[in-house]
């Protein structure tokens, strides 16, 4: 099959996060197994979803991994024009579904090259790395790697395949997703001498978050890199209250710090804490039972530094030309293989852009391109 038809079966399944994503993992394996490529699940505690990995090959070191996420953001209340897992192609060279260039599109462009780097005489193994969830925190992945560190040979280099347009992208912010709740005292609104309103002090805790980004900023702590030079700490999500008579008892809210490779988490972390602590001392005078707490919603999604990456980069640099590299700020898997002494870059076809929007499309010329990409690393490893 040609990458556009592989796509159009790969974005048939409507793997949301929230949902399995077996059925497209057995396509693949049944796919696999027409060119007897050994391949190997690493499932979910649950079972309800499995990672994929795959070598096509010999079992030697020096490989390259083609890693990619199965799973796709929901489609829920956005305003599609087309049947979102339906590849949709339009007179305008661009192809329409949810996942086709986050990144699904990836995927097909190096199952659709399957069939050539099986006949090749590859003196260094190709490994697809497919893995779940993803979109909620990079959740699949560590299980995934770990497998493929202690089964085989070591590899030589990562390409995370998230859309870039084909460009290398050799740094990415870490990421963390924090829910934050705050506990007061209920009492009568005309009485607020008696009660510690959770709203009120969630509100100066907020402000406190965002105050912390500017000292960032203040005291230097920027990379001009990134579109967003600083770390970045937000608020997205928040609730509370009973009534407008009544002193909040209890006050929540989500939010994120997206940090810099430079940047350190626990630092950001302890900054926000340390003035939650302060407010929660001075409510405690009043209401004893009443507290502060924050607990992490996903691992913290590593950050990818702009180091030890040659041999990926120069790989990119081989099969696409000397191209300038790029930092991003949204998170990948790829500092989850750095972390593990990979060399790992980010390049795939498509444009974030349209990633998470109604109407997500890929172009005719940049799947070509990845598909390109594909044939060029299948004689490079030959």
């Amino acid at each position: 099959m040609t990458a556009v038809e592989l796509l159009s079966r790969l974005v048939g399944f409507a793997t949301v996060s929230r949902d399995s994503n077996l059925a497209l993992i057995e396509f693949i394996e049944g796919y696999l197994d027409e060119f007897d490529i050994p391949h190997q699940r690493i499932e979910s505690d649950d079972g309800r979803k499995a990672n994929l990995l795959a070598r096509i090959g010999p079992a030697v070191e020096g490989g390259v991994v083609l890693s990619g996420h199965t799973d796709v953001v929901p489609v829920d209340g956005q305003p599609w024009s087309t049947d979102p897992f339906e590849l949709v192609e339009k007179d305008d060279g661009k192809l329409y579904g949810r996942g086709t260039c986050d990144m699904k599109g990836f995927i097909a462009c190096a199952l659709a090259e399957v069939p050539r780097w099986v006949t090749r005489p590859l003196t260094r193994p190709i490994y697809l790395a497919f893995s779940y969830d993803e979109e909620i925190g990079c959740v699949g992945a560590p299980r995934m790697i770990e497998r493929l560190m202690a089964d085989h040979p070591r590899p030589a280099a990562v390409i995370v395949g998230e859309p870039t347009l084909m460009a290398p992208v050799t740094a990415q912010k870490g990421a963390t997703n924090l829910r934050t709740v705050v506990t007061g005292r209920e009492a009568h609104s005309s009485q607020v001498n008696q009660g510690v309103s959770a709203i009120h002090v969630a509100a100066r805790l907020v402000a406190r978050i965002e105050d912390v980004m500017q000292e960032l900023q203040a005291e230097g702590r920027i990379d001009e890199a990134f579109n967003v030079v600083h770390s970045s700490l937000h608020v997205g999500k928040i609730a509370g209250g009973t009534a407008i008579n009544i002193m909040a008892r209890e006050c929540s809210f989500e939010w994120e710090i997206r940090h810099l490779p430079q940047d350190r988490f626990d630092d950001l972390l302890g900054r926000v804490n340390d003035y939650a602590r302060s407010l929660e001392k001075a409510m405690q005078e009043r209401a004893p039972e009443a507290g502060i707490t924050t607990h992490c919603l996903n691992t913290t999604v590593p950050a990818l530094a702009d180091r030890d990456n040659a041999a990926a980069l120069s790989l990119c640099h081989d099969l696409l030309g000397e191209r300038p590299t790029e930092a991003v700020a949204y998170a990948t898997e790829a500092g989850q293989f750095q972390r593990e002494g990979l060399a790992t870059v980010i390049c795939g076809p498509g444009s974030i852009a349209q990633a998470h929007q109604p109407d997500e499309y890929i172009t005719y010329e940049q799947l070509d391109a990845g598909a390109a990409f594909m044939a060029r690393l299948g004689e490079s490893l030959c």
